[in-house]
């Protein structure tokens, strides 16, 4: 069953991620058809006897995650998933070119299925030490000499809230990896917004 929302969020999304939108609900209707669809944290979201998975449009980029992304990654022998969840489980989308084969999706809503299926829970997160002293990295600072209202984001933060963005960005595998972490915290702060926004509850 189909939510109007999710219509007219995805009519109102920009033109390049209308079909990318449109594609990955149709995998999820088809392989889970008893999934409910919903709005969460203002972005279209699918429950199946539980948190499920969701997808958002952005200016620039689409993303596609999975509630149990870290369970997902035992199954993910092609490594298609990212190691952070942040970014959607899928990563950053600009076109239905970078989506991985359908088959591949498929699979991994078969299994987030069966993780609900079976009341498997995520594993209880790790509670952190107390903050050290704030290292903000030269390429963060550059970045944000160079956009205003992301350096007004930033300079406001409290130090938990900047340590999400400086952790985040630092603890990247790869250069390429790290420049995307980089752009999208950038985009987020330019726009208010704290490393784990979508998670807020309205």
């Amino acid at each position: 069953m189909t939510d109007p929302r999710i219509d007219a969020y995805i009519e109102k999304a920009e033109p390049f991620a209308q079909p990318i939108l449109n594609h990955l609900r149709e995998l999820v209707h088809k392989t889970v058809p008893e999934v409910t669809e919903t709005i969460k944290w203002g972005m279209p979201a699918f429950d199946y006897k539980g948190a499920f998975c969701g997808m958002a449009s952005f200016k620039n980029h689409a993303t596609f995650g999975f509630w149990k992304h870290v369970l997902l990654q035992k199954i993910d022998t092609d490594n298609v998933l990212e190691r952070d969840s942040a970014m959607g489980s899928l990563g950053r989308i600009t076109s239905i070119k970078d989506l991985p084969k359908d088959a591949a999706i498929i699979s991994f809503i078969k299994e987030a299925k069966r993780l609900n299926d079976e009341n498997i829970k995520l594993p209880p997160k790790a509670k952190k030490t107390e903050l050290s002293e704030l290292i903000v990295p030269t390429e963060l600072l550059s970045a944000l000499l160079e956009n205003k209202e992301a350096k007004l984001t930033f300079d406001t933060f409290s130090p938990s809230n900047k340590r999400e963005y400086i952790d985040w960005i630092t603890e990247a595998k790869s250069e390429a990896t790290k420049q995307r972490r980089l752009e999208t915290a950038i985009e987020w702060m330019g726009e208010g917004k704290i490393r784990n926004w979508k998670y807020l509850r309205k």
